[in-house]
């Protein structure tokens, strides 16, 4: 028995053989498993509950079935998906988790976070960030009809692929540094949490970093996307693995 870790799946209707292989991963392996935890950006972009797409359906289906089925499912809000509300999470069968969450794995206390927090020194999108987890203007962007909020969301996404491309074209190696974690974030993080282990994804660059914080041995676990392939973290008493699937 694991537990098992997902995250950046980005799903969406341009991407449907994506879409089958997380229903299949549901349907083979979380069935047997401890608990599934998706750490954010498990869509491509959701602009409120009341989405009707087939791809929001198939998911609350199948996740569903897994929660009915007596897995623990649990969710980390990303910055593609914050909009996700109780109204969805109820009829997926899942838990909202705060963003960071501190949970006990096997004994051992874990931080798990999306990982765009880390980010820091991409100063634009943090500003953009906080605007749109103020309260405020999450009530007036869900107040709007459900076509101007998916026009917005395109619009964002366009707006995010032109800037990256922009970057990637001025500096390859500053736009690497900015849309990667910030060292010292991250070392003040598992000094402010007190503990040594820390998983999250956003960064879209998986790898296990063994690091030295103040004299102690810490692990940063960062999970995949599934843009190419799946990818999957299990966690048990012994190990953490990291896999494509």
């Amino acid at each position: 028995m694991a537990t098992l870790f997902i995250s950046d799946l980005h799903l969406d209707a341009s991407r449907p053989e994506v879409t089958e292989l997380f229903g299949r991963f549901l349907r083979e392996e979380v069935r047997g498993a401890d608990a599934l935890y998706i750490l954010g950006d498990l869509f491509e972009a959701w602009v409120g509950d009341d989405d009707s797409s087939e791809v929001g359906a198939y998911v609350a289906a199948h996740l569903r079935e897994v929660a009915d089925a007596g897995v623990p499912v649990y969710f980390i809000r990303g910055n593609r998906d914050f909009l996700v509300g109780d109204e969805y999470a109820q009829r997926a069968g899942f838990r909202i988790l705060p963003d960071p969450a501190v949970v006990v794995l096997y004994g051992k206390p874990t931080l798990l976070m999306h990982g765009d927090l880390l980010c820091t020194d991409d100063v634009a999108y943090q500003q953009f960030r906080a605007q749109t987890r103020n309260p405020a203007w999450q009530a007036q962007f869900l107040a709007q009809p459900l076509a101007a909020r998916l026009a917005f969301a395109a619009q964002a996404r366009a707006a995010s692929m032109a800037r990256q491309k922009e970057m990637k074209g001025d500096n390859r190696a500053q736009f690497e540094t900015i849309t990667d974690v910030t060292p010292a974030t991250v070392e003040a993080t598992f000094a402010r949490y007190g503990i040594d282990t820390l998983i999250h994804g956003h960064t879209h660059r998986p790898a296990i970093h063994d690091l030295d914080v103040g004299g102690h041995a810490c692990q940063r676990i960062v999970l995949g996307d599934w843009y190419e392939q799946g990818s999957v973290l299990r966690v048990d008493e012994n190990r953490a693995d990291l896999k494509k699937i």
